[in-house]
């Protein structure tokens, strides 16, 4: 039996990726998404992987849509919390409602995904637990405060994870993308892009499969010794 893996955001952009690359490896994906129905049924469509809708924001909701996917498919067995907002602002002009949702959906929400399945997990003694966190985590960002803030907090929660869940052979760690040509990056004015380009040595942007590759790597039996690592994949615009 195949082990079973979970995508938050799993439908568009780097998640669709992952979520393709983890079913072409052999997992039983399931891929979690926010609000666009339309996006989600056609990516099962092209897929065959299951979609199932709920706010990562909301643990209740969380917990209940963790549920139905271990109904339907077995014990979550890797989790990669991939959801993910912006609702950027520059800090002087940024409201508690636009902190408030990017923090419950990025820092919260990845809470949310991993407790409903951490117990199984350590009873099980095997899990996989991979966060897409950002480079404006690691080296802030303008009019991101709320992102950047998030975005580093996750990688506090892996490092700490990693420390508890060791014993049990469940690892976690993160990657944080730079730049990546998904459809809303590259849905900016070209010059805008361009500019982003030229911040980049490797004079491109990054592409969502290659994050994905990441993913499959840090998910395998192959990095069981890999615990509480970050990788950094954004042609070396910021190096750590």
């Amino acid at each position: 039996m195949s082990r079973v893996a979970l995508v938050t955001g799993g439908s568009r952009g780097i998640g669709a990726a992952i979520s393709t690359a983890l079913k072409d490896a052999g997992y039983t994906v399931a891929a979690t998404y926010a609000g666009n129905d339309e996006a989600a049924a056609q990516f099962t469509e092209t897929t065959g992987i299951k979609t199932y809708k709920w706010n990562v924001a909301d643990y209740d909701d969380s917990k209940a849509g963790i549920a139905k996917v271990e109904e339907d498919l077995g014990p979550i067995d890797v989790v990669v919390a991939n959801a993910g907002i912006t609702r950027d602002a520059p800090f002087h002009k940024m409201t508690p409602d636009q902190w408030n949702e990017v923090v419950g959906t990025n820092l919260t929400g990845v809470f949310n995904t991993i407790h409903p399945v951490w117990p199984g997990m350590r009873e099980r003694k095997f899990g996989r637990i991979v966060v897409i966190s950002s480079i404006n985590g690691q080296k802030g960002q303008f009019a991101q405060v709320n992102y950047a803030a998030t975005k580093a907090g996750d990688l506090g929660i892996v490092k700490s994870l990693a420390q508890e869940g060791a014993r049990a052979n469940i690892t976690a760690n993160a990657i944080c993308p730079g730049y990546i040509a998904t459809d809303m990056v590259m849905a900016v004015p070209e010059k805008v892009r361009d500019s982003i380009v030229a911040q980049i040595p490797t004079g491109r942007l990054g592409e969502p499969e290659e994050i994905a590759r990441a993913v499959v790597f840090l998910v395998s039996d192959d990095a069981g010794f890999i615990n509480g690592s970050t990788i950094t994949a954004n042609g070396a615009q910021h190096l750590v």
